[in-house]
């Protein structure tokens, strides 16, 4: 097939990109390289079995060409991180929910089958756990802009649902939960590369608050075929699936796995969340999916561990910061 993902440039993006094309698919790949990098495909794109189209899903004609010269379309373009939500509210609306409209219309209009990738953050502040996909929201966050981010995830999930009932499309909703590993930067408030980054420099590792939060991190080699899985499966056309690792883990633990797994001499320091990022900012206390529909429909599991994830992403940032001195020494010599 040839297929389109937008945001292809992206940390899950780029090893989607890579799944796809080792089986023989032609990739196209629409990103603005905003928060996605030419370096995470370089390799896809010389062997030519990727195309890399610079630009925004913003941009309808754009869009229009790229879903006119494919079959299927996963659309991942999105703004991505809380740092990035808090700093850059109004593009991250818009992008989210302007920019979803345009890709989700256009593919709908062109008959191509459509996977969107929302977020975990859709379920706000949450009702029990583990969390359903049939649950309710509670979203009443006094930090406006998480509750605007999750908003326009939610609005995406809705026109591409919409788009089945009313319209006929193929389309699938698959929810992300924390997905971690090799190619993942810590720039817009990832925590797990900037655990990672901080324990290899010898820095304390930033907890915010006491630590005492959970998420549940899962490998980006597991969520791959998952979500490749969801978009060939019929059954799971016009469905919402979560998709994660229902074992929770404190950030704090998270933060002395890192340190042992680094073999790392770094402390940890904890910073108040208003210091961090704003004042009123509220954080989730604890995230967990339930994953029975999604192993349900395509009997998927996670396989990989915590700790697999963290020694992957130790590997990839230890290998990149090699190549980067090696090439500042070349360019000295």
């Amino acid at each position: 097939m040839r297929i389109l993902i937008t945001g292809g440039a992206g940390f899950i993006g780029s090893h989607l990109a890579r799944a796809l094309a080792g089986r023989g698919d032609e990739i196209v790949i629409l990103d603005d390289l905003s928060t996605g990098t030419r370096d995470n495909v370089e390799d896809l794109l010389a062997d030519g079995s990727v195309d890399l189209v610079a630009g925004s899903i913003m941009d309808a004609g754009l869009v229009e060409q790229c879903m006119g010269e494919v079959d299927v379309c996963f659309h991942l373009a999105a703004a991505v991180g809380v740092r990035l939500v808090v700093d850059q509210t109004l593009d991250s609306i818009r992008t989210n929910a302007l920019g979803s409209d345009i890709v989700i219309s256009t593919a709908a209009r062109l008959r191509r089958r459509l996977l969107f990738t929302s977020s975990s953050e859709v379920y706000g502040r949450g009702e029990g756990r583990p969390l359903s996909e049939l649950g309710s929201r509670a979203v009443g966050y006094r930090m406006h802009a998480r509750r605007a981010y999750a908003s326009s995830k939610m609005y995406a999930e809705s026109m591409a649902l919409s788009c089945v009932r009313e319209l006929g499309s193929e389309m699938v909703v698959s929810r992300l939960f924390n997905v971690v590993g090799p190619r993942q930067r810590a720039t817009y408030g990832m925590v797990l590369p900037r655990f990672v980054e901080q324990a290899m420099r010898g820095a304390d590792l930033t907890v915010y608050g006491d630590g005492s939060q959970s998420r549940c991190f899962l490998h980006i080699a597991d969520a791959v075929p998952a979500l490749i899985a969801l978009i060939e499966c019929d059954e799971a056309i016009g469905e919402i699936y979560n998709v994660g690792s229902p074992k929770p883990v404190r950030i704090a633990d998270l933060a002395e796995l890192v340190i042992r797994r680094t073999g790392s001499s770094s402390g940890i320091r904890h910073v108040p969340f208003d210091v961090a990022y704003e004042s009123g900012f509220e954080d989730l206390e604890h995230r967990v999916p339930n994953i029975s529909a999604v192993q349900s429909v395509i009997r998927w599991e996670p396989k990989r561990s915590l700790k697999e994830a963290v020694d992957d992403t130790c590997r990839e940032l230890k290998q990149r910061v090699e190549l980067a001195t090696a090439d500042d020494r070349d360019y000295v010599a």
